[in-house]
């Protein structure tokens, strides 16, 4: 068998096991069969014609077997692009989502780029939103917070191959950082129902419980962050959440209950409402 015709076998059992357009399908099997031969998508173009060696024909079998089985390809080759930037990723933390770039997005809005400010990002996972903000705005000084050290090894290890300056905290939420206050404080907390069907299904099946859900309406952490920041925001400083796509009302009822003026929420590509947040009161 040569390459094309084993990114080819590749592409339909993707597609038939895993519910895939053929071009996804077909862009998933050209990624594995790169990370398992260490050749970039020129390489494979260039050989398609060439015969596949056994060995590399076992290594990229062994990868396929496993994404076959629903493993999400992130974790297979152990990186996830977010906000142009490559992030190592494990089965420790969430893959970084696209839409929690609307996120950064609005946090780098109302940060000033010529002034030093105290950044806090809780449940930091990954590190992509942290390591973000900080490269993206240098004078923040940007602490990471999570409760699994596991999670923050891997944020540390992503903030040292992308040469950014990272405070990181071990911590359930605020408990470890005493009446440290912040210019800015964000978060992608878990804000899925414990409950909710979604998590039996796709990718998330193989993602941290901890991270996904929250209480039985997924609100459980959202109340808690919100009700908390109050302690650690500066007098004017803002709170920006992701959350569910039927959350904002929600969300935006708990921010103005604790004290958040200006709550507004905002949409992403799709037009739905996934960030909300606002200013302490003065």
């Amino acid at each position: 068998m040569n390459v094309s015709q084993l990114l080819s076998d590749a592409t339909q059992r993707i597609a038939a096991a895993i519910d895939l357009p053929l071009r996804e399908a077909r862009l998933e099997a050209r990624v594995l069969a790169s990370h398992a031969w260490q050749v970039d998508a020129a390489w494979l173009i260039a050989h398609d014609t060439d015969s596949v060696l056994a060995v590399h024909a076992a290594q990229f079998q062994t990868l396929l077997s496993r994404r076959l089985q629903g493993t999400p390809i992130a974790y297979l080759v152990g990186l996830r692009e977010f906000f142009g930037r490559s992030f190592e990723v494990s089965a420790d933390v969430l893959i970084p989502r696209p839409d929690t770039e609307l996120l950064v997005e609005r946090a780098l809005a109302t940060l000033p780029p010529d002034q030093p400010v105290e950044v806090l990002d809780m449940g930091t996972g990954s590190g992509c939103i942290a390591i973000t903000l900080a490269l993206e705005c240098p004078r923040a000084r940007v602490t990471a917070v999570d409760c699994s050290p596991a999670a923050l090894t891997m944020a540390q290890r992503n903030a040292v191959r992308l040469s950014a300056p990272i405070e990181y905290v071990v911590s359930n939420w605020f408990a470890a950082l005493g009446v440290l206050r912040f210019d800015l404080i964000v978060s992608n907390p878990p804000y899925i129902a414990n409950q909710d069907p979604h998590l039996a299904r796709g990718d998330v099946r193989f993602e941290p419980l901890t991270a996904l859900a929250s209480g039985p309406d997924g609100l459980d952490d959202l109340r808690h962050l919100i009700h908390a920041a109050r302690d650690h925001l500066k007098p004017g400083a803002g709170l920006l959440l992701e959350h569910g796509y039927d959350q904002s009302d929600a969300v935006l009822d708990l921010l103005r209950k604790n004290g958040i003026a200006q709550a507004q929420s905002w949409a992403d590509l799709s037009g739905t409402l996934r960030v909300s947040g606002g200013k302490l009161s003065e």
